[in-house]
């Protein structure tokens, strides 16, 4: 086996524009491509994620299931994107700007949600 790295992580969503919002206007994460279902109803939408790799946002039926941040449900837990430590205060005020939300914070990061409940962290681990 040759695994090279991160490809991408497909999460779903009921409102994929507005969890793509997220994470192109709060994130930054450049918007890459749409996908469209044979009837032209969209089906994903693909965001790039710095460092390589995307994260593909694909439609769901139903409403997302509200849980506990921290809860004993197997699964993906969150998503965790690093930063520089210089950069947790303005990613704090872009939050505090945008209405997300801190759900938590330990000494490398700082976890919100998206939209629709997905964990997210920014971590400087283990940079003190």
């Amino acid at each position: 086996m040759d695994v090279q790295g991160f490809h991408h992580v497909a999460i779903q969503a009921r409102d994929i524009e507005r969890v793509t919002a997220f994470y192109r206007e709060v994130l930054g994460f450049p918007e890459l491509t749409r996908h469209l279902r044979p009837d032209g109803s969209l089906r994903s939408i693909w965001v790039g994620v710095p460092g390589g790799g995307f994260l593909a946002i694909e439609a769901a039926g139903e409403a997302p299931e509200a849980l506990p941040f921290r809860h004993e449900r197997p699964g993906l837990l969150m998503l965790a994107f690093r930063i520089p430590k210089a950069s947790r205060a303005k990613a704090v005020e872009a939050f505090a700007r945008a209405g997300v939300p801190l759900e938590h914070e330990t000494k490398w990061t700082v976890y919100v949600r998206d939209p629709e409940g997905n964990r997210i962290a920014l971590s400087h681990h283990p940079e003190d």
